[in-house]
């Protein structure tokens, strides 16, 4: 379990920086870009950001226990991606649907290309981010988690009471 904890600290600062890149990229789609102030924009920005952290943080834990693997990325990195991406974007459509249909919590500018009334770039985020996601996380993982058996930095020394 120990060996999990930073596993899924990679995958969530990894989910962090790329959907806060793709937030800032398609923001100017949503009415609140000309709705709210800077800082109104900024901490929609922010917050949808760490909504698509818990999102992909879900859906890391979905693919390990579907699959039966904690550390899927680097076993099953094709089935996982999928039930990953699978998973987020039929999310991501009800949510989108529900959030700017049913409770009006956002809406899509008139430059949104929609596909079924469903913002296509919220869609898009969740189709293209997620294998990108995958293959970022296995390059970092190998490099940070992958420590061949090296000696002990600070070696073991005997207790000069246990030398009797």
């Amino acid at each position: 379990m120990s060996s999990v904890i930073p596993r899924i600290g990679l995958w969530c600062a990894l989910a962090f920086v790329l959907h806060l890149g793709w937030e800032i990229a398609h923001v100017r789609l949503y009415t609140i870009w000309v709705e709210a102030d800077r800082s109104g924009v900024a901490w929609a920005v922010f917050h949808c950001s760490l909504g698509d952290v818990v999102i992909a943080l879900t859906m890391f834990a979905t693919a390990g226990v579907l699959l039966r693997l904690p550390d899927w990325p680097a076993a099953r990195p094709w089935a996982g991606g999928a039930i990953i991406t699978v998973g987020a974007t039929a999310y991501t459509a009800w949510s989108e649907w529900f959030n700017v249909y049913s409770v009006g919590s956002w809406g899509y500018a008139s430059a949104m290309p929609t596909v079924f009334g469903i913002g296509l770039f919220p869609l898009l985020q969740w189709l293209i981010l997620p294998p990108v996601m995958v293959l970022v996380y296995r390059m970092l993982e190998s490099a940070l988690f992958d420590q061949h058996s090296s000696p002990d930095p600070i070696p073991a020394r005997a207790s000069t009471r246990n030398q009797k």
